[in-house]
This record gives C-alpha cells, sequence and structure tokens, in this order.
C-alpha cells in the first residue's frame, strides 16, 4: 500500500463567498474533500486511490491511499473506514465531492461486499458539488471544465477513467506490475487525485464569485487560487 500524506498552506478562507445554500451551511473546518479512483468491470472490483483532504489552521492536509496489489483490496477499505471515523471524532459534519454518487455506489458496495459496517448517509451530510452548480446553472458540467472557469490551473496530466482502469486492471491482475511501474506514473495518478481534492476545497470557498457571480476583491480571489496551485 502506498499511503501519501500531504500539507498545502493556502489562504485564509472568507464566509462571505463560501457555498451556501438553505441547505448547506458549513465552514471548511467542518469538511472532508473527497474523491476516488477506481476500477469498475460490471460490478466495482476495487478503490484504486483513496484521496480526502480537510482544512485547519489554513492548511490542507492531504491523505492518499493507492492499491499495489490483489491482496490489498480490502485494507484499503479498512483504511478509509478507519480515515472516515477518525474525522468524524474530530468533529467533521459533511464530505464534499463532486458527482459523488459514483465514488458512494463503489464504496458502499465493496464495504458491503467484504462487510464493512459504515452508513456515510447516517454519519456525513453530502455536499456534492456537480448538483448544486446544476441547480444554479440549470445545466450539468465536468471537473475539469468547472476548474478552467474558477480560473484554477491544474499541474501535471489529466488521466482518463479508462486509462486508470486498465492500470489497475493490472495491478489486481500482476502482483508485481507495480514494481515495474515507473515512478513517475505511480506520481502523476497520485497528483491527478490530490488536485481533484484540493480543488474542490478552492471551489467551495470562491463559490459565490463565481457561480453567483457576487462582487468581491479579484486579489483575495486570486491570492486563493495561488496558494492551492500544487507545485
Amino acid at each position: 500500500m502506498i499511503i501519501r500524506e500531504n500539507t498545502i498552506e493556502v489562504s485564509s478562507s472568507i464566509e462571505e463567498f463560501m457555498l451556501k445554500t438553505d441547505a448547506i451551511n458549513r465552514k471548511p473546518e467542518e469538511l472532508i474533500f473527497f474523491d476516488l479512483e477506481h476500477y469498475v468491470y460490471k460490478k466495482p472490483k476495487c478503490i484504486g486511490v483513496f484521496g480526502a483532504c480537510i482544512y485547519e489552521n489554513h492548511k490542507l492536509y492531504v491523505t492518499q491511499y493507492m492499491i499495489e496489489n490483489k491482496g490489498e483490496v480490502i485494507q484499503i477499505l479498512d483504511l478509509a473506514k478507519k480515515y472516515f471515523v477518525k474525522m468524524k471524532r474530530k468533529g467533521k459534519k459533511a464530505i464534499v465531492t463532486f458527482s459523488g454518487n459514483n465514488d458512494y455506489t463503489v464504496i458502499n458496495y465493496l464495504f458491503s461486499k467484504y462487510k464493512i459496517g459504515f452508513d456515510f448517509s447516517t454519519e456525513f451530510e453530502d455536499i456534492d458539488i456537480q448538483r448544486e452548480y446544476e441547480k444554479e446553472k440549470n445545466h450539468s458540467i465536468g471537473l475539469k471544465n468547472l476548474e478552467k472557469e474558477f480560473g484554477i490551473h491544474r499541474e501535471g496530466e489529466l488521466i482518463s477513467g479508462s486509462n486508470l482502469a486498465k492500470t489497475f486492471n493490472k495491478i489486481l491482475k500482476d502482483r508485481e506490475y507495480i514494481v515495474r511501474m515507473p515512478k513517475e506514473k505511480v506520481e502523476t495518478i497520485l497528483l491527478y487525485n490530490e488536485q481533484d481534492v484540493v480543488n474542490l476545497y478552492s471551489i467551495y470557498v470562491l463559490w459565490k464569485y463565481f457561480v453567483k457571480e457576487d462582487i468581491v476583491d479579484e486579489e483575495v480571489i486570486e491570492d486563493v487560487i495561488d496558494e492551492t496551485d500544487l507545485e
């Protein structure tokens, strides 16, 4: 199992710019920003990368688990559950995703298959950025295009879901495949996932400016975006 933790300094968030609706009223300190890379063939087979981050004291704390062989299919699920239990105890109230129904379908199926008890619906509120965007704009959008609307610069390569699925399929079939994988490829996958969760934070705290089109200080917006760009 590859376990990767990273800390990213960000500028102070300003409450008046954040995503807020009649049903959503959470500060960043109460949130988990969450994304999975997974492999599904007819049915979910595994979580390839678990990624999540939290905001505390002007920093994002990113946690990632990446599977290295078939024997770790259950282990990564156990780590995921332990992470969410720990975050619940720390006072986190909601999980922020982008089109999170796909990720929940996968992880809930695998939790059920391997008899790992955890119920997201009773433990956390669900905040889906894509769903909230559709409510405001009356049309759908992908995460990468939404990032462009928010002026968020994404480092590294974009990876298609099909290419990720092929990679995780090989990892499940061949115990030594991860050893032969170039380190650069592993880093590319982890960076891709990390930026997914970190950019969810930026979108959440800048929501009203870009989606509601509220008038705010341009320098403040640039500071938030610049300080969450990954090196």
